[in-house]
């Protein structure tokens, strides 16, 4: 049987990052058959219209979809569409904010659209019977990477809230900062979002090499290798980080007690923090024993996001039945 005359057993999923756009085909059970993906553009939002539409029409054409009935689309997204007017908020890709992205994706794709935030297609993704977190009963998967989200999944279905805020954890302050001035925590970085000292601010990728600046590295992915490699104001940078790490996701257990913790993003592929956070945040969970909630690397890496977009088709980003 061809892929065309599959059509309808598939799904189609994007996820819109701060650094690539991907688009891919799932199966019914969240395999994935085909993908593509390109560089996001940026701060240009009609090239990043363009960029999702070029890449579903790849995807379509290898798949054999080309002149079949046109397949909705799920879309992951940095911030969310407000509840009132639709229009895209508080995204860290500021040039998507206050627009009306369903709308113009369903004009240029000519087919139905929903969108979902990025960090809520994770939980989705990690939650579902063949994620890192399956069979856990509460989920907190948190996004680190160009920005910091997080969503919420509980019994394998993401919580949205009633203002559909939940799991917006990325611009809360980060808590009980350190008051020593080499810790640069108070007063804090400004935030894109107009505050200070968000987490956002102290746990995104950049945020890690911009607390690392004075050694020239370019990236976080500089400042980790000048780690591994014995670099000790690198070292020092990354013992912030898992210290900052710790104490935010320490609050979250306090707050929600999840089973486990999920991490996506480009930060959750360093495998010293699965040590490093959980040995340092029970000195700020409230509870005299070590907490019981395990931390977690996405099993799915980076298809976490299109995968959780795919599934908005099947009733609920919920993953499979």
């Amino acid at each position: 049987m061809s892929l065309g005359a599959r059509g309808p057993d598939l799904l189609l999923g994007v996820d819109l990052g701060g650094t690539k756009v991907e688009c891919a085909a799932l199966d019914r059970d969240g395999r994935i058959e085909h993908r593509h993906r390109v560089a996001t553009p940026r701060g240009d939002y009609d090239a990043t219209l363009r960029a999702i539409a070029g890449c579903v029409d790849a995807v379509e054409s290898a798949c054999g979809l080309r002149g079949a009935p046109a397949l909705p689309v799920g879309v992951a997204i940095p911030g969310s569409a407000s509840p009132a007017d639709g229009r895209i908020r508080n995204a860290n890709s500021v040039v998507l904010n206050a627009r009306p992205l369903q709308r113009d994706l369903e004009q240029l794709l000519r087919r139905p659209v929903r969108l979902c935030n990025d960090a809520n297609a994770l939980a989705a993704s990690e939650s579902a019977h063949d994620g890192a977190a399956a069979g856990c009963g509460v989920v907190f998967a948190a996004i680190l990477g160009t920005g910091v989200g997080a969503g919420i999944a509980c019994g394998g279905r993401v919580l949205h809230g009633a203002n559909g805020l939940a799991g917006e954890w990325g611009h809360n302050p980060l808590p009980w900062p350190r008051v020593a001035p080499a810790w640069g925590e108070l007063p804090g970085p400004r935030c894109w979002c107009g505050q200070r000292a968000c987490v956002e601010t102290f746990l995104s990728g950049p945020a890690l090499a911009a607390d690392h600046a004075s050694t020239g590295a370019g990236d976080a992915q500089a400042v980790l290798e000048a780690m591994r490699g014995g670099d000790s104001r690198a070292r020092a940078a990354f013992m912030r980080y898992c210290d900052r790490l710790a104490r935010a996701l320490a609050q979250v257990i306090n707050l929600l007690d999840p089973d486990a913790i999920v991490l996506g993003g480009g930060m959750s592929n360093v495998q010293e923090l699965y040590s490093e956070v959980p040995a340092r945040w029970a000195a700020w969970v409230f509870s005299p024993q070590a907490p019981r909630t395990r931390l977690l690397r996405a099993r799915h890496g980076d298809s976490s996001g299109v995968r959780g977009a795919a599934w908005l088709w099947r009733g609920e980003a919920a993953g499979p039945d």
